[in-house]
């Protein structure tokens, strides 16, 4: 794939308007820690809590001040498995810079780094310090010290629950009490007692969808014979900086043009994109052969459509994975080489979502936890193809914003025919990226996740400090 010219940097320094700096940042990537909370532009008053299916949800109401305002003063702990670009840990850092916009003292914990230099790592910790979050060794007697004294300490993954007994030991049960574990993960792996088993003895659980906290209550139960601690779901939403760009018409026209001139892609042509770290969950090799089988259904029945393109976002042919070779076997054993598009791991993604057409949404077995890429694209209107699995069924409403298809090999001509579906049907895709933007302005918004984030804050510190007193 053809990189981004210089040209193309200078014109949008040059450009009138400031917002075109935002226009590189996404909430799915890097964007999430490089762009000011907007929540000390948020007008609320107040917050309640409401059960849905066995499980806490906050619901929004109007508030004249900041949610988190209750938090200013407090000794927040953070404890990450990771330092990465990964969606787990950037959630994290967001929820770090939120909390500091409101006065809470934060510090930052990476319970598992490598010993050589990571480059990521070390740009990720010191944009934590300009923002004036801490972040101090997983290890040692500063940590027990700051887990002991905090407020509230955030278990980020179930991963990170490794952190416990490995540093903390006698003191664990001291802590208990003020952990909220955020899970995000939707693989069978994670179930295991070295990982969870102080789960059911945390003040809470927050989850991102339904689907995720359904399944963790039920594997848990069955696999391991514990119980899941209260349950909080918190959808997430976009970030006023990302609306402000996909609301754009003249800086989404730019974005389109440019990456679609680097790729070889006309105007006028479709592009299909599926935007994830390239791996065997995430399906797409078995995307690339609906696509295939998209193009032979139309060669047969000589259909009239435009030219169809495909792009993979979030390659990365540096580690030789066998799964990138396969992919790319693939694509010139079916000449699709001018028509499949690769492009490498990278920080700003919401240009190729300003880009393609349809975004495709394709993860595999139990599917995404929720799939935050989801939100953005059906923010910029866009038409979504997904698995009918996990948080993608939360978000996506079949024949209304988008189309499902089934999980696994059974689901490639379901969503070859979807995609031939959207191909032939101009208006179809129009109308169902207008009714997913409007769903996302209903329910996707930044407001909306501050609110409720915020809800459960203030429910774990309030079972804290009732813990505290007995």
């Amino acid at each position: 794939m053809a990189k981004a010219s210089m040209s193309f940097w200078v014109m949008i320094q040059r450009k009138r308007w400031p917002l075109m700096v935002l226009l590189f940042l996404s909430v799915s990537t890097i964007g999430v820690i490089l762009v000011r909370s907007s929540f000390e532009s948020c007008k609320f008053s107040g917050q309640f809590v409401e059960e849905k299916n066995g499980y806490s949800i906050s619901s929004s109401a109007k508030f004249r001040s900041n949610p988190l305002d209750f938090m200013k003063s407090k000794l927040v702990l953070l404890v990450s498995h990771e330092l990465s670009l990964s969606g787990g840990p950037l959630l994290l850092m967001e929820l770090a810079f939120l909390l500091r916009g409101v006065g809470a003292e934060v510090v930052w914990i990476t319970n598992q780094k490598p010993l050589e230099e990571d480059e990521v790592i070390y740009s990720l910790e010191h944009k934590m310090l300009d923002r004036g979050v801490q972040v101090i060794s997983a290890k040692g007697q500063e940590a027990i010290d700051t887990a002991i004294k905090a407020d509230l300490i955030v278990l980020n993954t179930a991963v990170a629950g490794k952190w416990l007994d490995a540093v903390l030991k006698d003191n664990v049960v001291k802590v208990l009490p003020k952990i909220l574990w955020w899970i995000h993960e939707m693989r069978g792996h994670y179930f295991k007692p070295d990982l969870v088993k102080h789960l059911p003895f945390v003040a809470g659980a927050m989850i991102d969808s339904y689907a995720t906290a359904e399944y963790w209550k039920n594997r848990t139960q069955a696999r391991l014979g514990i119980k899941m601690p209260k349950t909080y779901v918190v959808h997430l939403g976009n970030s006023k900086e990302l609306m402000e760009v996909a609301e754009d018409s003249v800086a989404k026209r730019v974005l389109r043009e440019h990456v679609r001139e680097s790729l070889g892609v006309r105007n006028e042509d479709l592009l299909f994109g599926i935007i994830n770290s390239v791996s065997r969950g995430k399906g797409q090799d078995l995307f690339l052969r609906a696509f295939h089988e998209s193009l032979e259904i139309i060669k047969e029945k000589k259909l009239q459509v435009p030219t169809m393109h495909a792009v993979v976002v979030g390659s990365d042919m540096s580690r030789q994975t066998k799964f990138e070779t396969e992919l790319r076997n693939f694509v010139r054993e079916k000449k699709l080489d001018n028509y499949v598009h690769f492009v490498n791991k990278t920080l700003t993604v919401a240009p190729y979502i300003a880009a393609i057409d349809v975004l495709v949404q394709n993860s595999q077995a139990r599917g995404e936890c929720f799939g935050r890429i989801t939100i953005e694209a059906m923010a910029f209107k866009l038409p979504v193809l997904g698995t009918a699995a996990g948080g993608t069924m939360e978000i996506v409403v079949h024949g209304t914003t988008g189309l499902l298809h089934s999980a696994g090999k059974e689901g490639v001509t379901p969503l070859a025919k979807n995609i031939v579906k959207l191909a032939m049907q101009v208006e179809l895709r129009q109308t169902m990226g207008k009714n997913g933007y409007e769903r996302v302005k209903e329910m996707f918004l930044e407001h909306h996740m501050s609110h409720r984030i915020a809800s459960v804050l203030r429910e774990v510190l309030q079972y804290a400090k009732a813990r505290a007193l007995r």
